[in-house]
């Protein structure tokens, strides 16, 4: 299946400039919802100083958002 016959419903973002921060951080991430928290949760480590755990990929996983396809 290419990515073009994906359900586009199943990618989500996030983005760091939907997040409270003083960094100004401007990284988004897309992909399949386990995914994008797994690294978003890695980069709110590992660029913001965040601890990984359930609190923070709670508050990750509520900023995911579906992702738009442009074409």
């Amino acid at each position: 299946m290419s990515a073009d016959e994906r359900d586009p419903m199943s990618r989500k973002v996030i983005d760091c400039r939907d997040m409270p921060s003083e960094s100004g951080c401007t990284l988004t991430i897309s992909g399949e919802e386990d995914e994008v928290v797994t690294a978003a949760a890695m980069h709110a480590v590992d660029a913001h100083g965040h601890q990984d755990n359930d609190e923070l990929r709670d508050a990750l996983r509520s900023n995911l958002k579906d992702e738009v396809l442009v074409r």
